[in-house]
């Protein structure tokens, strides 16, 4: 329940025409708090909900929990979470043997393109495609709940 991620800006769009899959997600917080974050989410026809705790002091590894619900009841908690959303569509691309998730924000956070490799230890050492930008894995404006707080465009 440990995940071990790195995120990245994205430096072009070259990414779409590698992509396996496109998928639209919208999701909101009820819980903001940096020790405990609660996430609710709509992934395409799929509801879940995620606990996520503090990450450690590289900002790469944190607990995280997830289990999927009914979507109607993810509809239901999105409309009691706090204020500030976020709406994305998400692209899976395998870069080696790892899989890049780039989420392309929208609303608010229009503009903003990061990228996720999840890993099995923090020094694991992944091939970086020519898209990838500067590492962002630890600044907690990059967060999806601090963007849901503070978007992008109003920085």
């Amino acid at each position: 329940m440990i995940e071990i991620e790195r995120k990245f800006l994205v430096v072009s769009d070259a990414y779409k025409t590698q992509a396996n899959t496109k998928i639209r997600i919208v999701q909101g917080f009820l819980n903001t708090n940096p020790e405990r974050t609660v996430r609710v989410r709509i992934k395409g026809s799929q509801g879940f909900i995620t606990v996520k705790g503090k990450g450690n002091a590289s900002g790469v590894s944190r607990f995280e929990w997830e289990k999927e619900i009914p979507v109607v009841e993810a509809e239901q908690l999105l409309k009691i979470a706090e204020p500030g959303s976020i709406d994305k569509v998400r692209y899976e691309v395998k870069v080696g043997k790892h899989i890049f998730e780039i989420d392309e924000f929208f609303g608010d956070n229009k503009g903003l393109v990061v990228a996720e490799v999840e890993l099995s230890a923090e020094n694991e050492i992944f091939e970086k495609p020519d898209w990838l930008g500067i590492e962002v894995s630890g600044i907690t404006k990059y967060y999806n709940s601090q963007l849901s707080k503070n978007p992008f465009t109003k920085w």
